[in-house]
């Protein structure tokens, strides 16, 4: 696996290559990490405990291809928006079987399979990882496409959590509200939407993950309103039973947006990047989630800000004032992620390895 992360770059990518490699492992393969781990103990601690070794990540073509020969790999994962793009036909000339995950953008590199596990990837349109595919095979290009939500990478600790059933719809007075935004939150979502949460005045007891120390402090200056509870914590393995245990969860756009559908959470969304839009997008438009809309607007000054901040705020009180609501959020979450993409997507992959094994 070659994947990147840090405070600034999130750690979407290591947490998805990570549910693969545990996939893998299962399977009986060995699994290595390759990339730089920044200021994140916890996430060193997890491919520790899970007996992945992390090396350094070569950044060119060259050095990728002198890695999988020193590690004698058959199989390369790319998972960066920041590699050279030449890196996979270059691993694959090599003869390295290459799967590369995208987010819509292919950025022109040449795989043997591509993943794009955002729902709605697989239908045609504007931005679709099957437009990009169907552009490449106009082309020449090589690669199978895996597309759509069918293939999101989930970890064991959300697999295990997944309900038998959507949650059904419960009333409560003081809703339990869960608050994170990546593993590290680097554009400081997490003080913004605290604030529009207690615009709404409804009483809830809000758990806030907070990814670092200057964004601890900003939610600590947050007062909360008459019956509101914030309380700010580390990021922790229970995740996923922090989700299951929440009434309404708002997070970003990204990877964790798979999670929250295979555990059933009633969730909001915000896009905190611009490569969340069109996943963002097609979400909130087929129901999964609410939409709070997108980061810079909530942070805006002047009219505009405040009407997104009102907008949001008057969103977040119709869904803790409204069991309904949230029940059937969740239950068209559910119905979406089943929790066994990754196993769809090693089983591609060996297919793909064992049929090039064979000789003729």
């Amino acid at each position: 696996m070659r994947c990147d992360a840090g405070p600034r770059r999130g750690v979407g990518h290591l947490v998805r290559c990570l549910a693969l490699a545990e996939e893998f492992q299962a399977r009986g393969a060995h699994v290595a990490v390759f990339g730089t781990v920044e200021r994140l103990d916890w996430a060193v601690a997890e491919l520790a405990a899970r007996g992945i070794e992390l090396h350094p990540g070569p950044a060119s073509p060259a050095g990728l291809v002198e890695t999988a020969h020193r590690h004698d790999l058959d199989v390369m994962v790319l998972d960066s928006y920041e590699l050279d793009p030449a890196g996979a036909g270059a691993l694959r000339a090599a003869g390295v079987y290459t799967l590369a995950i995208i987010d819509g953008d292919s950025r022109g590199q040449v795989a043997d399979l591509y993943l794009d596990q955002n729902f709605g990837a697989e239908l045609p349109g504007p931005g679709t990882a099957a437009e990009l595919a169907g552009l490449g095979a106009e082309v020449g290009l090589p690669g199978r496409l895996l597309a759509g939500s069918g293939y999101a990478l989930l970890r064991d600790t959300v697999i295990s959590a997944r309900p038998p059933v959507a949650p059904p719809a419960t009333a409560v007075s003081r809703p339990r509200v869960l608050a994170f935004f990546g593993g590290t939150d680097a554009v400081g979502a997490a003080p913004v939407l605290t604030r529009v949460l207690v615009a709404t005045g409804h009483p809830m007891d809000l758990t806030v993950i907070v990814g670092r120390p200057e964004i601890e402090a900003e939610v600590d200056d947050v007062t909360p309103s008459r019956g509101q509870i914030i309380r700010p914590v580390p990021p922790t393995t229970s995740l996923p039973a922090l989700i299951t245990d929440a009434d309404l969860v708002v997070s970003a756009a990204g990877t964790s947006t798979w999670e929250l559908c295979c555990l059933g959470a009633p969730g909001a969304l915000v896009c905190v990047v611009d490569n969340q839009r069109e996943s963002y997008t097609r979400v909130v438009r087929h129901g999964l989630a609410a939409g709070l809309g997108e980061l810079p607007e909530l942070t805006a000054g002047g009219v505009a800000g405040r009407a997104a901040r009102a907008t949001a705020a008057r969103t977040l009180h119709g869904l803790l004032s409204s069991p309904q609501r949230r029940a059937t959020l969740a239950a068209r979450a559910w119905s979406t992620v089943d929790g066994q993409g990754r196993a769809r997507v090693v089983d591609a992959v060996f297919d793909a390895v064992r049929t090039a094994a064979v000789p003729g």
